[in-house]
C-alpha cells in the first residue's frame, strides 16, 4: 500500500501543475504582501505553464489565510504568501487554529524588507543616539505609531525600546502607511516604517529618517546610519515575505516551487523591480528558510512576553 502512494505520489508531482495555482494573501490588494505576490504571480505562470492566482482573504492579521491554506490539500495547488506578522501570531495569540511547524511545509524565504526608523520633523533628534538620549530623558512622554497591535513593526519597536532602555508610548494604526501619516502630521513622533510607506513623506520632507533596522548599511539608502551603528549592538530586523504550502506537499513539488522562484527573485530585472519597492531578494532552500522561521517565531515569543503584548 505504501509503495502504490508513493507511487501515485510521484506521478501527481510529475505532472505538476495540471491546474491553475493558488497563492494567498492574507492582506489587502495594493499592500506589500499583495504587490509582493502579483510581481511573483506573471512570471510563476509563464515557467509554470498554468495560471497563478493572487486570492486575498483579509481578517485575524492574516490568521485567516494562513488558517485557510494550512486546511488546503497538500498537492501544491494553494500555497500561502508568509508575511513577517505570521511568524508574530504564536508569541501574541493563546490559541491559533493552525501550527506554523505541523501544518506547513517551507518553500522558500522570497525577500527581506528592512525598516526605516522616522521621526516627525519636530522631534529635536537628528540621529537615532539622539532619539534614545531624548528618550531617556522624557521617559513615558514619546510615542510610536505601528501597522497594529502583534504586528512585525510593533515587536520590533518594542525590541529597539528594550535594546535602548527606553520606555516608549504605543499608538496601533491599521496598517504601515495609516502610522507613516500619523507621524507626518505628528499624532505620532516616530515609526518603523516599510519604505514604500516612508519613501513620498521623506522625500517631501513630512518625516526625518534616523536609522535602518538591518546590520549592514542598505544599499537603497546607503548614506544612513543602522541601528547597530547607532549603539544597539546586533540590531538586525527585518520585514519578510515567504512561501509555504500545506504539511504533506510532495517534496517534489516543493523542490520544483523552490528551483523556480528562485530563479524568478533572482533574476536582475526581478531584483531591480522589487529592490524599487524597498524589498531585497533574498530567497532560501525549504530548510534554511523553515530555521529562520523558528528563529523569529522564538525571538518574537521573547520580546512579546517582555512587552506584554497579548492580543487575545
Amino acid at each position: 500500500m505504501l509503495c502504490a502512494f508513493a507511487l501515485v505520489t510521484t506521478v501527481h508531482a510529475q505532472q505538476y501543475p495540471a491546474k491553475p495555482i493558488r497563492i494567498i494573501v492574507g492582506f489587502a490588494a495594493g499592500g506589500a504582501a499583495d504587490v509582493t505576490a502579483r510581481m511573483l504571480a506573471p512570471r510563476l505562470s509563464a515557467i509554470l505553464g498554468q495560471p497563478v492566482v493572487i486570492e486575498n482573504r483579509l481578517g485575524s492579521g492574516g490568521a485567516i489565510a494562513t488558517e485557510f491554506v494550512a486546511k488546503s490539500t497538500p498537492d501544491g495547488y494553494a500555497l500561502l504568501l508568509m508575511p513577517a506578522a505570521d511568524a508574530a501570531q504564536p508569541a501574541i495569540r493563546r490559541k491559533l487554529p493552525y501550527d506554523l511547524e505541523r501544518d506547513f511545509v517551507p518553500v522558500t524565504r522570497i525577500v527581506l524588507g528592512p525598516w526605516v526608523v522616522v521621526v516627525n520633523p519636530s522631534v529635536p533628534a537628528r540621529s537615532a543616539r539622539e532619539m534614545i538620549a531624548l528618550a531617556r530623558a522624557n521617559p513615558g512622554k514619546l510615542n510610536y505609531a505601528s501597522s497594529g497591535i502583534g504586528s512585525s513593526a510593533h515587536i520590533t519597536t518594542e525590541l529597539f525600546s528594550s535594546m535602548a532602555q527606553i520606555k516608549l508610548v504605543h499608538i496601533p494604526y491599521k496598517g504601515v502607511s495609516d502610522g507613516v501619516v500619523a507621524t507626518a502630521v505628528g499624532q505620532a513622533d516616530m515609526i518603523f516604517a516599510s519604505y514604500p510607506a516612508a519613501q513620498p513623506m521623506m522625500q517631501v520632507g513630512k518625516v526625518r529618517p534616523l536609522a535602518v533596522s538591518i546590520a549592514k548599511r542598505w544599499v537603497i539608502m546607503p548614506t544612513i546610519p543602522t541601528l547597530h551603528e547607532s549603539g544597539l549592538k546586533g540590531f538586525d530586523r527585518s520585514g519578510w515575505y515567504g512561501i509555504l504550502a500545506p504539511a504533506g506537499t510532495p517534496r517534489e513539488i516543493v523542490m520544483r516551487l523552490n528551483t523556480v522562484i528562485g530563479s524568478i527573485v533572482n533574476a536582475p530585472e526581478m531584483s531591480d523591480a522589487l529592490r524599487k519597492q524597498g524589498l531585497e531578494p533574498s530567497t532560501s532552500t525549504p530548510e534554511e528558510f523553515g530555521a529562520f522561521i523558528r528563529n523569529e517565531v522564538a525571538q518574537n515569543m521573547r520580546i512579546a512576553k517582555s512587552a506584554g503584548i497579548v492580543t487575545e
